[in-house]
């Protein structure tokens, strides 16, 4: 059963992605499912950062001294003005470190 769900999984993706990456396909999106799409990335990125940032094994972190939400505005705000994706992923990992490990760490 195990190996069934795994290779029915593989087959679904494989499929999602042949369908929308092989350019010789017929298959054709309008631009407001382009347009909808587009909203996709964002929306992921916060369902996955969301609980990270804001939640602990306690429950809602309610502490301003918060690390993750520190490095998620330095975050925000590198990105904002550096517009280097890498530049800016390496500079918040460092200020994130740096934060956790050792100026917020005694709080």
């Amino acid at each position: 059963m195990i190996w069934f769900i795994i290779f029915s999984t593989a087959l679904v993706v494989f499929f999602n992605r042949y369908v929308f990456l092989e350019p010789n396909l017929p298959i054709k999106l309008s631009p407001t499912v382009r347009k909808l799409l587009g909203f996709s990335i964002p929306a992921i990125l916060t369902a996955i950062c969301g609980p990270i940032i804001f939640l602990d094994n306690n429950g809602i972190r309610d502490s301003l001294l918060n690390p993750y939400l520190i490095g998620a505005i330095f975050s925000i705000l590198l990105a904002l003005f550096i517009r280097n994706t890498l530049v800016s992923v390496i500079v918040s990992l460092v200020i994130f470190i740096i934060l956790k490990d050792f100026i917020l760490a005694s709080f």
